[in-house]
C-alpha cells in the first residue's frame, strides 16, 4: 500500500495539470461543435472527446519511444535575418498556434461584419466528421506539452548497462490513467461549458480573445522550441503567469465593461421616464 502513495500523489497531479492545460482545449471543442447541426453538437462533443482520448493515449507512447526523434532538429537555417532549429515538436506547435489564431480571427470578423456573419449563418453546418476530426487533431496539438510534462513527473527507471533512463510500466500507467480521467472530465464539462456560451454570448467574444491568446502562446512557445531568432532577437516563450495574468485581465475588462453597459441602460430607461 505504501508503494502506491507517490503513484496516487502523481496521478492526482497529472491529473490537476491535464485539468488546467486543457481549459482552453474545452474552450475550443464548445466553439467548434457550434458548426454541426444543433441536435448533434452534444454528440460530437462527446464523441470528438472520446476520440481524443485514445490517440492521446497513443500520442504518449509514440512519443515515450521516439521522444528524441522529436526533439532532433531536421531543418537548420542561418541568415542575416533569421535563425532556426526546426524540429517536429516545434513544427507541430507553430502549426497549432498558427491555427487556432487563424480560426480565432476568421470568428471575430464574421461577428463584427453584419454581412459575413448574415451569410454564415444561412450556410449550410459544417460536416459532422470533418468537425470531429479537428477536435481530435486540436486535442493533439494542446496535449503535446502536457504529455512531455507529464513524462518528465512519473517514475523512471535506470537502463541496465546505460546511463539512460525510461519510464516505468507503473509510470505509463499512472499517464494513461490520467488521461483517461482527464477525459472524462472534460465530456462531463464540454455541454456546460457551451451551454454557458450559448446562453451569454458575449462570453463566446472573450473566448474568441482567449483562444487567440493561446495561438501566440504556442507560436512562441514554438518558436523557442526552434530556437528561432528574428534579426537577432531570440524568441521568448510566453509564460504560464503570464497568460494567466492577460486572460485574467481579459475577464476583468469584459465584467466591468458589461456593468457599465448596463448601468447607462438604466441611466437612459430612467431619464426616457423622466422625460
Amino acid at each position: 500500500m505504501a508503494d502506491l502513495i507517490p503513484h496516487l500523489v502523481t496521478l492526482v497531479f497529472l491529473v490537476l495539470l491535464q485539468a488546467v492545460l486543457g481549459f482552453d482545449n474545452l474552450l475550443y471543442i464548445s466553439l467548434e461543435s457550434k458548426r454541426a447541426p444543433a441536435d448533434q453538437q452534444s454528440r460530437v462533443r462527446k464523441f470528438g472527446i472520446g476520440l481524443a482520448i485514445g490517440a492521446r493515449i497513443v500520442l504518449m507512447f509514440a512519443l515515450v519511444s521516439l521522444i528524441q526523434y522529436v526533439q532532433n532538429p531536421f531543418l537548420t537555417l542561418d541568415t542575416s535575418w533569421l535563425h532556426l532549429d526546426m524540429n517536429l515538436h516545434s513544427v507541430i506547435v507553430l502549426v497549432g498556434g498558427g491555427f487556432i489564431m487563424y480560426t480565432a480571427v476568421k470568428e471575430i470578423w464574421h461577428m463584427i461584419d453584419l454581412e459575413e456573419h448574415e451569410h454564415a449563418a444561412d450556410s449550410s453546418p459544417k460536416s459532422v466528421g470533418a468537425i470531429i476530426t479537428m477536435i481530435v487533431l486540436m486535442n493533439l496539438v494542446f496535449s503535446f506539452d502536457s504529455i512531455l510534462s507529464a513524462m518528465a513527473l512519473v517514475e523512471h527507471e535506470e537502463v541496465p548497462g546505460s546511463r539512460h533512463e525510461v519510464i516505468t510500466t507503473a509510470g505509463m500507467t499512472v499517464m494513461a490513467t490520467a488521461i483517461v480521467i482527464s477525459g472524462i472530465m472534460m465530456i462531463v464539462l464540454a455541454d456546460t461549458v457551451s451551454e454557458f456560451l450559448k446562453k451569454n454570448r458575449m462570453y463566446e467574444v472573450l473566448g474568441l480573445f482567449v483562444l487567440l491568446i493561446v495561438g501566440v502562446m504556442l507560436l512562441t512557445e514554438g518558436g523557442h522550441l526552434a530556437h528561432m531568432k528574428w534579426f537577432g532577437h531570440e524568441i521568448v516563450p510566453m509564460s504560464k503567469a503570464t497568460f494567466y495574468f492577460v486572460i485574467a485581465v481579459l475577464v476583468l475588462v469584459d465584467v466591468v465593461q458589461s456593468r457599465y453597459q448596463r448601468k447607462l441602460k438604466q441611466e437612459r430607461a430612467a431619464a426616457d421616464g423622466h422625460a
